[in-house]
């Protein structure tokens, strides 16, 4: 690789198993500073928390940080399609973060989600975290905006559905990804990075296959769908902060709104970025947090 940056995750400072079901077990990681607040990191659907390390490496000098991947993603094998579903993730969530406490300890919690993931800690009964920050959140007021974001997260369902699984090299899905309009503007070195975190090799060694399958992408999404109407950010009750993508940019997943008329959220946008704004702007959306966490005594 002589023209893009490489991205190498490093091994955590320590691991653990947290059992989700009968045949579902999540891998928690730990990195960062021990002796910071906690930040709790998990992705957007279909991806994987250590794609996002160029954006939460710069948070490792003053943070703990436990990152995990959603059910049938990332680390974690693929279970069955049938629990694969927003009530479901839920129930993970809950249990994850019981885990985090009883493993690592009690301390100021923070909750760091991207994408649809944003949705599962805004309809958690858990009191655990101190504050949230939810990037590019698919959130919206009723009326003709809630229409579209239905809408589209239907045609992007319908799309994922028809997308390749399977791929000869990584080398193959990282140039694939070029001509993937979401990472049309993400720093040097992602797709590459997407490569190694979003694809397991198959059985037999024969080429790789995405770690989420594209159905139960499709179905997660079917499944958040319905949840959209459900969630009221003004019923918060911890510190949130939403950044957002830049609203007034053409989009290529799910639509971006302007959320500062929420009550209880401090809202704000990363000018010139897309869906993936941690991977194209990490530097600012860092940032962005360390300045949230700050004004609110939490780091």
């Amino acid at each position: 690789m002589t023209t893009e940056a490489a991205w190498d995750v490093p091994e955590p400072l320590s691991a653990c198993d947290v059992r989700l079901g009968d045949h579902v077990v999540a891998t928690l990681r730990q990195h960062g500073n021990t002796s910071g607040s906690r930040l709790v990191l998990s992705h957007g659907n279909g991806l994987a928390i250590d794609l996002y390390y160029p954006f939460w490496s710069l948070l490792a000098d003053d943070y703990e940080l436990v990152v995990y991947d959603l059910r049938n993603h990332g680390w974690n094998t693929v279970d069955g399609l049938h629990d694969h579903n927003v009530p479901t993730l839920i129930h993970d969530h809950d249990r994850i973060l019981e885990s985090i406490e009883r493993v690592y300890g009690n301390k100021p919690t923070i909750g760091v989600f991207h994408s649809l993931s944003t949705i599962i800690p805004l309809l958690s009964f858990t009191d655990l975290y101190s504050a949230l920050v939810l990037f590019d959140p698919p959130i919206c007021k009723p009326g003709a905006s809630q229409v579209d974001l239905l809408a589209a997260a239907e045609r992007v369902a319908t799309s994922t559905r028809r997308r390749g699984n399977r791929f000869k090299t990584r080398e193959e899905f990282a140039d694939f990804l070029r001509y993937v309009p979401t990472f049309s503007r993400v720093v040097p070195g992602v797709r590459e990075l997407a490569a190694h975190t979003t694809l397991r090799p198959m059985a037999g060694g024969n080429g790789y296959e995405l770690r989420c399958p594209p159905e139960y992408e499709a179905q997660l999404t079917d499944y958040a769908r319905s949840f959209f109407p459900l969630i009221d950010l003004d019923l918060l009750s911890c510190p949130t902060k939403v950044i957002g993508a830049d609203p007034t940019l053409p989009y290529s997943y799910l639509p971006t709104f302007d959320l500062s008329n929420a009550m209880k959220v401090d809202y704000d946008f990363i000018p010139e970025t897309t869906h993936l704004l941690q991977l194209e702007r990490p530097s600012e959306c860092a940032a962005a947090v360390r300045e949230f966490l700050n004004g609110n005594k939490l780091s």
